[in-house]
This record gives structure tokens, C-alpha cells and sequence, in this order.
């Protein structure tokens, strides 16, 4: 059992005690789910038959929605076809922008919440892309999946772990794409470090950190976009609701799925102060508002061991007064990489115990994908990693490769959700992850962004 992990030899023996014999080619966990073992193509990663002009459904066309139509309006190859929003106004928007590009019209859905559901019955789609509340992220890409679509989501993919598995279940089962749209693993710091990190120059990375430190109190308490919505999961749960933005690309670092995989979490939370604060300061006596109580802590903090013994911090704040930083972290063996403001550390190269910024060696570490596709990306959301991740996945599934992200990496990443608000809860106990791949992490291939 030297390279056989317990938990899994665990889950594996004890099916029949839940059971019976798991069937020959499926797989029973002790949870109690009943997955297909699909053999997956591409390197150890599913890869479909190319699609040479992606047919794209959107549902959800809101802020980060309409931006993600925008791009694919500007990348060759693909053609939104349909459309699907609660909100009458957006769909109008929607339908105007793609003829304005010179598309045809698209069929509009939006008869309710669940429209969705019909738009992947009804319509010849290649792609269901979806920008809703978190909540409906899970409903929409196991509709799109069971219609024969491939599917992509905002972040977090699930808000728990057994959504987790249902993501992986439908897309072994139906053997689709279930991609998690992380966008912050195109940025371009973000993406230099994982070049330095797989041509060896900070040496074997064995610590990362990663966070989502973001002051959100007045978009919460907007009346409109995520204010409908977002604050409410902050009397939902208590623990790490958004770890992915910062999770994604040090995971990539790491290896996860590729050579490694999470294996357990610890997390625990502070007091929730932040919130309430705002509503008292911001709304008069009276308003609703003023009375909503909050479980969410201000600052939640998890710690997430490898099963090759590689730590990880994951941190996460939304609630008080700070500026933006998602952390970024990666500490290698001849080196480290630190984010906000951005900076380098190569044993051997400069002067010792200093600091060198980032952009001095830009040119030496860049990115081929972003030196690419810079020009295109100008002007597009968050500095233009949107239009990247945009643009990879619309050539992956052009040229019938693996998509960079995949339904593992989907999962993996946003188990931390329902992971840490269990350990939250239990006295930051640790809590395993679930070995989404079944042992394949072992080998499957590292993962290569390429700039073709």
C-alpha cells in the first residue's frame, strides 16, 4: 500500500458493507455515490471530437455574464445562439449586442427561473455557459450535461460537496466538459509564476497561499445585481464561501490533480462584525436591514495539506474595510514568488535577502499564452484574463483538446466551500477531500497551457 492511498483502499473495501460488490467499471465511495468510471481520453483527461464552430447558450447575461458574451463575440469560432435570464431587460441586451456583431438573432428563454432547463431540451447547442447566483450553477450544468451539452460555470462551481460529486458523476456519465470558468488563473502574474514554477526556477514547490480579500459590504447591500443575492449566503454559512480565486492558480502550481491532490482541510473563522457595522452606519433606524444577523465570519482561515505533504493557506474576507488582495503565495525550494505588490525571490540572483519586483523580469518569465494574446485581450474584464480564459476554452474545444480546467479541478476546488464550513463547525477539526479523480491524480498529465 506504499502508493495506495488509505482512505481510498477504504472506500474501495467497504463498498460491499454498503451495498453489495460495487459493479464491474462503477465506483461506490462511502458517501453513498454510484459513479460511471468512464475511461477519460486526451491524456488522462476527457477530449472531445473537435467542433469547428462552437454553438454557445448563455444563461445568466448579468455583469460578469454580459462580459463573458462580450468576449465570445470577439473570438472566431463561436456563435451565441441563445439566451436565458430572468431579467426581460438583459435578454434584450443580450439579442441586441449579438446582432449588432453581426450575428443572428438568438432564441430567448425566460420564462422563470428554470427556463434554462428548456433552452438545453430544446436548443442544438455545443455549450451551455452559465453566469447565475451560485446557487443555480449545479441545476444549470446537469441540465446542460444530460442534454448532450458541455458545460461552464462561474465560481464556485458547487456550494457543497456532494454537488461536487454530482459534477463529476454527469460529466463521466455523459462524458461532457464541466468546466469552472477561474479566471484568475489566466492573470498574468498568476500565470508567469506557473512558468517559472514548471521550468524549475523557484525548485519543488512545497507551500502556497492564496486568498479573496475583497471589501464587498456596499455591493452586498446594493438592490441590485449580487446585492439581490450574494448577501445572503453570509447568513447562509460560516467558512469559506469563495476560495477558488485564490485556490486556482497556486493549485495549478502544485500539481493538484496532476501529480497531487488536496487531502485534507482545517479551517476556523472570526467573529462576523463587519456587516452589521455597515447596516447600522449606512441605513436609518428602522430599516430591515439594521435587524439582519449574520454568520458568516469576517475572516475565515483554512489550512489544506497534500497527500505529497505540500501545505496550503486559503484565506477569505469580504466584510470589512481593506484593499484588494488575493494573497499569492508560492514558496518553492530555490525561491519564492509573493503577490501585493508583486515580487520575486531566486536564490542566486541578485542581491541576497532582497526582494526583486516582478516586472523586472517580466520579459524573462512571461506567459507565451498572454505575450499572444495580449492585444486581443485589451479592454476586456479584470485586465484581460477574462478574455483569456474565454478564448482557451472556445480553442479547446475547437481543436478537440482537453479543456486547461476540468470537471476534477471544478470539484477539488470548490469542496473548500462545504469543507470548511464543516470544520468550521466542528472546532476546526480536520475534514478529508474526497479523491474526485479515484487515484488517477497519480497520472494524469501536468497541465500545459499552450499559446497555439
Amino acid at each position: 500500500m506504499s502508493d495506495l492511498n488509505r482512505r481510498d483502499f477504504l472506500k474501495l473495501s467497504g463498498a460491499a458493507a454498503i451495498g453489495g460488490p460495487a459493479e464491474a467499471g462503477r465506483y461506490i465511495d462511502t458517501g453513498g455515490h454510484h459513479i460511471e468510471a468512464v475511461a477519460q481520453t486526451g491524456g488522462g483527461f476527457l477530449a472531445d471530437q473537435p467542433i469547428a464552430l462552437v454553438r454557445i447558450g448563455m444563461v445568466g447575461v448579468g455583469l460578469q455574464g454580459g462580459s463573458h458574451l462580450e468576449n465570445f463575440l470577439k473570438i472566431p469560432g463561436c456563435r451565441i445562439t441563445a439566451v436565458c435570464d430572468v431579467r426581460e431587460e438583459r435578454t434584450t441586451w443580450a439579442s441586441k449586442a449579438i446582432v449588432a456583431a453581426g450575428h443572428p438573432q438568438p432564441a430567448i428563454y425566460g420564462k422563470g427561473p428554470r427556463d434554462f432547463e428548456r433552452l438545453c431540451e430544446t436548443e442544438d447547442l455545443d455549450l451551455v455557459f452559465t453566469a447565475t447566483p451560485w446557487e443555480w450553477h449545479v441545476p444549470v450544468m446537469l441540465a446542460a450535461m444530460k442534454c448532450g451539452k458541455h458545460a461552464a460555470t462561474e465560481v464556485p462551481a458547487a456550494m457543497t460537496v456532494d454537488d461536487c460529486w454530482a459534477l463529476v458523476e454527469a460529466a463521466e456519465k455523459h462524458k461532457r466538459h464541466a468546466v469552472m470558468m477561474e479566471n484568475c488563473n489566466y492573470d498574468r502574474p498568476e500565470m508567469m509564476v506557473l512558468n517559472m514554477v514548471q521550468k524549475g526556477v523557484l525548485g519543488e514547490v512545497v507551500h502556497a497561499e492564496g486568498g479573496y480579500l475583497h471589501d464587498l459590504r456596499e455591493i452586498k447591500f446594493e438592490k441590485k445585481d449580487e446585492g439581490l443575492w450574494r448577501r445572503a449566503w453570509s447568513r447562509k454559512l460560516d467558512g469559506n464561501p469563495y476560495p477558488t480565486h485564490g485556490l486556482g492558480p497556486v493549485a495549478n502550481c502544485l500539481d493538484i490533480n496532476r501529480g497531487d491532490r488536496f487531502d485534507y482541510l482545517v479551517s476556523m473563522s472570526g467573529p462576523s462584525r463587519g456587516l452589521q457595522d455597515w447596516a447600522r452606519e449606512h441605513f436609518p433606524d428602522g430599516a430591515p436591514e439594521r435587524s439582519e444577523r449574520f454568520t458568516l465570519g469576517d475572516v475565515n482561515t483554512s489550512l489544506i495539506k497534500t497527500a505529497r505533504g505540500k501545505t496550503i493557506m486559503v484565506q477569505h474576507c469580504t466584510n470589512l474595510p481593506r484593499p484588494y488582495s488575493r494573497i499569492q503565495v508560492v514558496q518553492g525550494t530555490k525561491g519564492m514568488y509573493q503577490g501585493y505588490p508583486n515580487r520575486v525571490y531566486i536564490e542566486g540572483r541578485g542581491k541576497s535577502h532582497q526582494w526583486v519586483e516582478m516586472a523586472a523580469v517580466r520579459d524573462e518569465f512571461d506567459h507565451p499564452l498572454w505575450t499572444a494574446v495580449e492585444a486581443r485581450a485589451a479592454g476586456a474584464g479584470h485586465g484581460g484574463m477574462d478574455f483569456i480564459e474565454d478564448h482557451r476554452l472556445i480553442h479547446c474545444l475547437r481543436n478537440g483538446l482537453p479543456t486547461d480546467m476540468n470537471v476534477y479541478d471544478a470539484a477539488s476546488l470548490s469542496a473548500v466551500v462545504g469543507l470548511s464550513v464543516d470544520s468550521t463547525a466542528k472546532r476546526s477539526r480536520s475534514v478529508d477531500f474526497p479523491d474526485f479523480t479515484r487515484g488517477r491524480w497519480r497520472t494524469n498529465p501536468r497541465l500545459a497551457i499552450s499559446a497555439d
